[in-house]
């Protein structure tokens, strides 16, 4: 299994660099094509800040119209900038966008049909994201059908010395491992860890040795973190582990369940998801 293909999901407005450094690594590894994506939502005609933007008393349609020009331009400015970052380091490029007042999240995943891995930043708190750029994440996960890569504001570079796998004996876990085994495959050491309460302890290791055995068959040597029993929020628990092993990648499973025939991301996936400290990859 290779990555040949990386859609590299860019947001209007925001600093797009540490995106695409982290892209471009990836595509030179795996010789990748690149397809960047972008989308926005045009504002309703009678929103506020158009008209304290384009001034009042301008007819709507007009505004409309401004409005749409002003955001193809930034969409033309944003493809630049992708192109200029990634020519002579992936395979080939790819430009995909749109303005749309559909689903923006489902966008992005409709486009992952065409590519091996999704490679976007989440929103996380304090960051100063415009109202057109906004979407959920966790969407983009469960829809996709592609394992997505979060890389967090501020990253330069996806360091691979550790990565951590956070093992949960479920379908969305066996998908995420599988998905990432051309990053495991470079990753330096691997370290897998199933959070479990004291009682189930026995059954962790159980679980972890099967994973383990079953990484080595893929030539990928991983340790088994040491098991001292369920403490605190399993979120916190999985981020202490990858803090205490330097982890510069992070692998899970997206979990969710159907209620009133909408996806609800899991909790500890909400955590990943929204705020994570370094880049993870996760799959549903």
């Amino acid at each position: 299994m290779n990555y040949k293909t990386l859609l590299v999901h860019m947001k209007l407005g925001s600093d797009n660099r540490g995106l695409l450094e982290v892209a471009g690594d990836l595509a030179g590894r795996f010789e990748a094509h690149v397809i960047g994506v972008a989308v926005s939502q045009p504002m309703p005609p009678l929103y506020p800040a158009m008209q304290t933007t384009y001034g009042a008393g301008m007819p709507s349609e007009d505004i409309v119209e401004v409005d749409r020009n002003a955001t193809e331009r930034r969409i033309a400015e944003v493809e630049q900038s992708f192109r200029a970052a990634l020519q002579g380091r992936a395979a080939s490029l790819e430009w995909r966008s749109t303005i749309t007042r559909n689903s923006r999240s489902q966008y992005v995943a409709r486009q992952a049909r065409a590519a091996d891995l999704v490679v976007t930043t989440p929103i996380c708190a304090g960051m100063a994201v415009e109202p057109s750029q906004k979407m959920n994440v966790g969407d983009i996960v469960l829809y996709a059908g592609r394992p997505v890569l979060l890389v967090p504001p501020g990253t330069e570079r996806l360091n691979l010395d550790t990565a951590v796998i956070g093992w949960k004996d479920t379908r969305e876990s066996r998908r995420a491992l599988a998905d990432a085994l051309p990053l495991l495959q470079l990753a330096k050491r691997v370290v897998i860890v199933e959070i479990a309460a004291r009682q189930d302890i026995s059954d962790a290791r159980r679980h972890v040795g099967d994973v383990t055995a079953w990484l080595k068959r893929h030539g990928i040597s991983a340790v088994e973190a040491r098991f001292e029993g369920f403490k605190g929020l399993e979120a916190e628990q999985l981020d202490a582990l990858a803090r205490d092993c330097e982890a510069g990648l992070f692998v899970a499973g997206a979990y969710g369940h159907t209620r009133l025939r909408e996806w609800i991301v899991g909790g500890v996936t909400m955590d990943l998801l929204l705020q994570p400290k370094r880049p993870t990859l996760v799959s549903h």
